[in-house]
């Protein structure tokens, strides 16, 4: 088995924030390649730090394809706050059953992560290898 890690969700990102909200939305993990995910439906895919630098596998928190439709599944918003410091923090993003918002450089990020931890909790096992 792989070996994993205890991260805070709000400190999640890249492969390692789309395995999580992979997970949130109730996919399996392949029981030997531990990157490649099963959905909800039976479809393969994979979360892989490779494949979120070149654009491939389930990237919901950098592709609007993967990741926008689960702010409207989960009744979600977002806000651009031109008043927070540095560009890591512009954005704070929720789903709408949560009265708890993350923070983070961009909407998407900002939005998974608080999916993330309104689903699996404020520190979250991921893979050690999806860790940047």
């Amino acid at each position: 088995m792989t070996d994993t890690i205890s991260v805070r969700a709000s400190n999640l990102t890249g492969a390692a924030l789309d395995w999580a909200v992979a997970m949130a939305e109730g996919y399996t993990q392949d029981s030997e390649d531990h990157t490649c995910i099963i959905s909800p439906q039976g479809e393969p895919s994979s979360c892989t730090a490779r494949g979120a630098a070149l654009g491939y596998g389930y990237r919901p928190s950098t592709s609007w394809v993967h990741g926008g439709p689960l702010i409207d599944k989960h009744r979600g918003g977002c806000q651009w706050n031109a008043y927070m410091g540095g560009t890591d923090t512009c954005y704070w993003a929720g789903p709408g059953n949560t009265v708890r918002w993350h923070y983070g450089p961009t909407a998407l990020v900002a939005f998974c992560r608080s999916l993330v931890e309104s689903k699996l909790g404020s520190h979250v096992q991921v893979p050690k290898e999806l860790m940047p």
